[in-house]
């Protein structure tokens, strides 16, 4: 992203005739909430901010302390490339303050910034690089999403000339207008499934992109006539949709990879393994935030590519973390694969920090590596624990956790459990087509 300044996003705004501005920022789900002003307000909203109610934001404040400011960050200004003419709007991704100037508690963003704060202190700069999966459907006449029509039947990296194709390429293209540096894109292994990589970047960098991309893929694909979701399950019988997540720690003083060893078996020094572990014991606390629907635990089941149990390996895609394959010694990295596209990014990269630095503080020993086939070699798995089977058993575990507290603070971590158990509940009490097609007439 650009390290703008106030002044240049002033001339940008005035060259490019700009109208309007969108000002984002996230609910404790992860959803974008924006409030759009006349770019006529533009001096005031660089230099003071915008008052807002923040009432009726999910799990932000109650009405008798509703009052908030939204202050931008002016790295992350663009202007929105599908908003032309009299529409011309520039984005700009806001932190949320208090009356009183103080940084809002109960802002995700504000989470993962005092997470990364507590790392720079121990002299780690967290690195991350999310993937990110979706799928692409037709719609209806009025736009709305078909579940039965999948756009294509393609496969795993299938090179094809399809509507599909070309609407990733637009994807990538709009991507870059908001500064986010587009590595690859690829079908994936389901049919109507996709990926875009980005670069790998400074924690708070990639979580706002992992934002940004969810809003510009969604908006692409709506011009194309096409639906996408990261709803981590939406088809039965088929591999789900997760957001593997990338990450190492680098020196804040000389920028060098704190998890590569060229010495050990694996490459990784003591601190990789020492925060591996603490992300691996922590594994089943974090899942309410890295698999946070009722539907996510329909993705993490045995024979569709995701992790179920509590492992790590080199080669073995069916372990929780991977060692993947580095080019260099900078490169040396670990990748989390639990982690779907419907968390919020903000709050998935701060627990991820807060229990990977559990580890190092604690110095907590890594297990043995997992390198058979998790899913085939039932001896393989013998002895470990396994990843929560439902929204419900997540929730569970989180609520005992002190670290899960401790990354998302207080008044997140009560408002985000007190939704997370009004969804089960609200999941618990429905009653499905699964079950009226199977025991109506029956019974």
């Amino acid at each position: 992203m650009t390290e703008w300044t106030r002044d240049e996003i002033i001339r940008v705004c005035r060259e490019e005739d700009v109208r309007f501005l969108n000002l984002q920022f996230s609910d404790i789900v992860g959803l974008v909430k924006s409030i759009t002003l006349s770019v006529s307000q533009i001096q005031h909203v660089l230099d003071d901010g915008v008052w807002f109610d923040g009432s009726s934001i999910q799990g932000f404040a109650r009405v008798s302390e509703s009052d908030m400011y939204l202050f931008p960050d002016l790295s992350t200004f663009a202007i929105i490339p599908w908003s032309v003419g009299v529409d011309k709007t520039a984005r700009l991704v806001c932190d949320v303050y208090t009356p009183d100037g103080e940084p809002f508690a109960g802002a995700p963003r504000t989470a993962l910034i005092l997470a990364l704060q507590e790392a720079e202190g121990l002299g780690y700069r967290y690195m991350v690089g999310p993937e990110l999966e979706f799928f692409l459907f037709e719609t209806d006449e009025k736009g709305l999403p078909v579940v039965a029509a999948i756009h294509d039947q393609a496969g795993y990296f299938d090179a094809t000339s399809d509507r599909g194709m070309l609407v990733r390429q637009a994807m990538s293209a709009a991507l870059e207008v908001f500064g986010i540096e587009v590595l690859t894109g690829h079908h994936e292994g389901a049919p109507g499934q996709h990926e875009i990589d980005f670069r790998y970047q400074d924690a708070l960098k990639a979580a706002d992109s992992a934002v940004t991309f969810k809003y510009v893929l969604k908006a692409v694909a709506q011009q194309h006539g096409l639906y996408a979701t990261f709803m981590p399950k939406p088809i039965e019988g088929i591999n789900g949709s997760g957001m593997h997540v990338h990450q190492n720690l680098a020196s804040t003083a000389t920028g060098k990879n704190l998890f590569s060893d060229p010495a050990d078996e694996y490459g990784l020094s003591k601190l990789a393994k020492h925060f591996m572990a603490g992300q691996l014991y922590h594994a089943r606390a974090m899942s309410v935030v890295l698999a946070p629907l009722v539907n996510s635990y329909k993705r993490l089941v045995p024979g569709y590519e995701a992790p179920v149990y509590v492992s790590w390996a080199h080669i073995n895609r069916s372990a929780l973390i991977r060692i993947p394959r580095a080019s260099s010694t900078e490169a040396v990295r670990l990748e989390l694969r639990c982690p779907d596209p419907s968390c919020n990014p903000y709050l998935a990269l701060a627990v991820m920090l807060h229990c990977g630095l559990d580890g190092i503080k604690k110095e907590m020993s890594l297990p043995d590596p997992s390198e058979e086939d998790l899913y085939e070699a039932e001896w393989a798995r013998v002895g470990l624990e396994t990843l929560p089977g439902s929204l419900k058993e997540a929730i569970d575990e989180a609520a005992e956790s002190r670290v899960i507290q401790r990354a998302l603070g207080p008044h997140i971590f009560e408002r985000y459990l007190d939704a997370k158990n009004l969804e089960w509940d609200a999941y618990r009490v429905a009653v499905t087509d699964w079950e009226l097609e199977r025991y109506f007439r029956i019974y």
